[in-house]
């Protein structure tokens, strides 16, 4: 017996279960993104079947694999700050063989972890703050620009450069046709030509507090993510990481309620 064909118009009837992608994500096996390259390149399974589209919709992840292993069962979202330290990579490889995060975070984190995921990342030369976290969802909607979460640095710059040139830039700015929103910068130190300047930005475009600063006429010899939302890197030892506690991380996820569902805005790093 055929079904009726819903009219132009009718409304479809409810979804039952979500995306494979958004359940992978969830499952912290990558980012919502990354799941999706992997089901394009054949790495996905639900029994025997291999995956196609990241569109799939699935209730549960029972039956589904990836390279070949069953995707174990979602486990509560946690998150961690690490201290970076410079010279590592935020990637968990290179190439060039080039040392990464994930080499100190063997020793960081504690035995029994799951696997976790940089929220965003920072240069090799960027040193601080990086949150850590288990959560592909979750890890997204804290990059996503239109979250507003705050990304705070400290940059030792060699130059000329005045306070009120320096709020200007809560103007937002613009360089090369590239536009960086504002940015709430002030001079903490100055030593001469030697000056410690603060910055907080919600946008955190690819390597924007160094082109600002450049642009300014400074030299950066060093640059510090000291906080990233309500987290601060504070007395962190560097290469050491400590787990966020289940309240703080639940208050912070109250406060993000109903923002970040942008998917067109594209996080980038320092």
């Amino acid at each position: 017996m055929s079904h009726p064909t819903p009219r132009s118009g009718d409304p479809l009837p409810p979804r039952s279960g979500e995306r494979i992608a958004k359940l992978l994500a969830r499952a912290g096996i990558a980012s919502r993104r990354e799941v999706e390259r992997m089901i394009a390149d054949g790495r996905v399974k639900i029994g025997d079947q291999v995956l196609t589209t990241p569109a799939t919709v699935l209730e549960n992840l029972k039956g589904v694999t990836v390279d070949g292993k069953p995707v174990a069962a979602t486990e509560p979202t946690r998150l961690f700050a690490f201290h970076k330290p410079q010279g590592l990579l935020t990637a968990e490889r290179d190439p060039a063989g080039r040392p990464t995060i994930y080499a100190a975070l063997r020793n960081a984190l504690p035995k029994g972890t799951p696997r976790m995921m940089p929220v965003g990342r920072l240069d090799l030369n960027t040193e601080g703050l990086l949150l850590l976290t288990n959560d592909g969802e979750f890890k997204r909607q804290l990059e996503l620009p239109s979250t507003g979460v705050e990304r705070t640095y400290r940059a030792r710059t060699f130059g000329e450069i005045s306070q009120s040139r320096l709020e200007d830039l809560i103007e937002g700015i613009e360089i090369d046709g590239m536009r960086y929103g504002k940015i709430d910068a002030n001079m903490e130190r100055s030593t001469g030509r030697n000056k410690w300047i603060v910055l907080t930005l919600t946008e955190g475009k690819n390597r924007e507090v160094r082109r600002v600063l450049e642009h300014l006429g400074l030299e950066v010899s060093r640059l510090i993510r000291v906080g990233y939302g309500p987290f601060a890197l504070g007395d962190l030892p560097r290469g050491a990481a400590a787990e966020i506690s289940g309240h703080d991380l639940e208050r912070f996820r109250a406060s993000l309620s109903g923002t970040g569902n942008s998917n067109n805005s594209k996080p980038n790093r320092q």
